[in-house]
């Protein structure tokens, strides 16, 4: 359902899923925040999505374009109604603050301070609502020094040392081919949000749920972070290689490339055996994980004098017999396509009216309370001439 100029806007009641019942008030906007919204929706949870006149930025953010509208915005925004708002004019913020008073959940992603100037900063809500879960996602945090950074995905990457360690040696740093660490901060903020209802069933208060994307990057670099921390040296671009185990990575075949994930000696064994150049795998240099790892220059051109030779097929069919985990490098058509393939239904189509909207299917499966695909991502509504006192 798309809310109109006019409209009054209740909550949905009739929705099932772990989240029924739950209320969300959804401030937020690009992809982090909006695709946090979305995980809460397809839970069950009904969420009133706020825009700007002329909305989500991503509405307009393409190509590509279907059916007139941005497949970006798409990405983040179904199981949802929507409701343009000025949060500038004293009524239009007046009338969030309402929907806010009655809201299980509020997400926000404003820059630092923002929220307070319109009366919709924790402290006001939390002061009205004091049940709230109110989650606020921003790029660097809220102290003074971090108030004027843009938070970008591609400037978090930049500065949070992502780009540092993606991309080869020889080449410069690389961003990584989608907006990575909102999609992180969003499901770190949902795995908050949801242990602060936990915590709100037991206690019946409410809390602060505060999620930035650099910290959420740091957190991500998982093994590369640690090492730094435990040595003082920064990893840097290895390519398609991994730091810590070999052979681990593409290997050329005569027709392509192939992704190779050797994670012990007996795969590496295995797929010596498998390349018909079994006494490699007796060879000191490379007898260990940790021997292959640093006689890493050694050990590539040789597996690669006999992977260049045989076509791709071929090479991943000697792989499954010997056990060894191998794979195509597949588009993102290709990958869709295995996932049918191994009946994992990637897609769904999403119907509302005369709208047919192709999305990416969740990877949740809950037995009791599965995901909902109730509502597609809405369409613009007109301009709110929104009427007070709704949603209590």
């Amino acid at each position: 359902m798309t809310l109109s100029a006019g409209d009054r806007i209740g909550w949905a009641g009739d929705r099932v899923g772990s989240l029924s019942g739950v209320r969300v008030l959804d401030l937020s906007r690009i992809l982090a925040g909006p695709y946090l919204t979305m995980l809460l929706g397809d839970l069950g949870a009904d969420v009133i999505k706020v825009e700007r006149a002329g909305g989500d930025d991503t509405r307009a953010w393409g190509p590509p374009f279907a059916q007139g509208e941005a497949t970006y915005f798409w990405s983040a925004n179904r199981n949802k109604r929507s409701v343009v708002l000025d949060l500038h004019d004293s009524g239009d913020a007046a009338f969030a603050a309402e929907l806010a008073a009655s809201a299980d959940i509020v997400v926000e992603n404003f820059r630092p301070g923002v929220a307070e100037r319109m009366g919709l900063g924790y402290q006001h809500v939390s002061a009205i609502n004091p049940r709230v879960i109110y989650c606020s996602i921003s790029a660097f945090g809220d102290s003074e020094s971090a108030r004027d950074l843009a938070g970008y995905d591609l400037l978090v990457q930049a500065v949070g040392g992502l780009m540092s360690i993606t991309g080869t040696a020889d080449g410069g740093p690389v961003k990584v081919g989608v907006a990575l660490v909102d999609v992180l901060a969003a499901l770190h903020a949902a795995v908050g949000v949801l242990a602060a209802l936990r915590h709100r069933e037991a206690t019946g208060v409410g809390q602060r749920v505060d999620v930035t994307m650099l910290q959420t990057l740091l957190a991500s670099l998982a093994n590369q972070a640690t090492a730094y921390l435990g040595t003082g040296d920064s990893p840097g671009r290895m390519g398609n290689q991994h730091p810590s185990i070999a052979p681990y990575q593409t290997l050329s075949a005569c027709d392509g490339q192939i992704a190779l994930a050797c994670g012990n000696d007996r795969q590496f064994g295995n797929l010596c055996a498998a390349l018909g150049i079994a006494e490699l795998s007796d060879d000191p240099r490379f007898v260990t994980n940790s021997e292959r790892v640093s006689h890493r220059r050694d050990l590539i051109p040789l597996l690669e004098a006999v992977t260049a030779t045989l076509p791709a097929d071929e090479l991943l069919s000697r792989m499954r017999e010997a056990g060894v985990p191998a794979g195509p490098v597949n588009s993102i058509g290709e990958a869709f396509a295995l996932a049918e393939q191994l009946g994992l239904e990637p897609k769904r189509i999403v119907v509302d009216g005369e709208r047919s909207i192709p999305q990416v299917s969740s990877p949740l499966r809950l037995s009791a309370t599965p995901v909902r695909y109730d509502l597609p991502p809405p369409p613009l509504p007109g301009q709110c001439a929104v009427q007070r006192g709704q949603g209590k």
